[in-house]
């Protein structure tokens, strides 16, 4: 998918490819970690980071194409990536539950 050394392309949302050759100095991360998953799928990457909303808008810039993918590989990325939106949202539930709990427990102390 590199074409060049001055050419740095990533594909991000499934078939969606972006040449991120010209954001690489502002990329407010640093252009090293958008090198490192240049060339490859890095959904997982840019989804792991927490994008803002604007930076999604951002990246529209930089769509170049799509991969012709056949329908087995879109229904097999798309039920792994719901798959691992359901697990983070089970994972956020429990971490409020946690929260709650200790700030029950904190004030449950101080007012012993």
């Amino acid at each position: 998918m590199l074409s060049t050394n001055n050419e740095r392309r990533l594909s991000i949302g499934g078939p969606k490819v972006y040449d991120v050759t010209k954001y690489l100095d502002d990329h407010p991360g640093g252009a090293e970690v958008m090198l490192d998953v240049a060339g490859q799928n890095a959904d997982e990457f840019f989804e792991d980071i927490g994008h803002s909303k604007e930076a999604r808008n951002e990246l529209k810039k930089f769509l170049i194409g799509t991969y012709k993918m056949d329908a087995a590989t879109l229904a097999k990325m798309k039920a792994e990536a719901e798959k691992k939106k359901a697990k983070q949202g089970s994972n956020s539930t429990l971490m409020i539950l946690l929260v709650a709990l200790i700030a029950i427990y904190v004030a449950y102390t101080k007012m012993q």
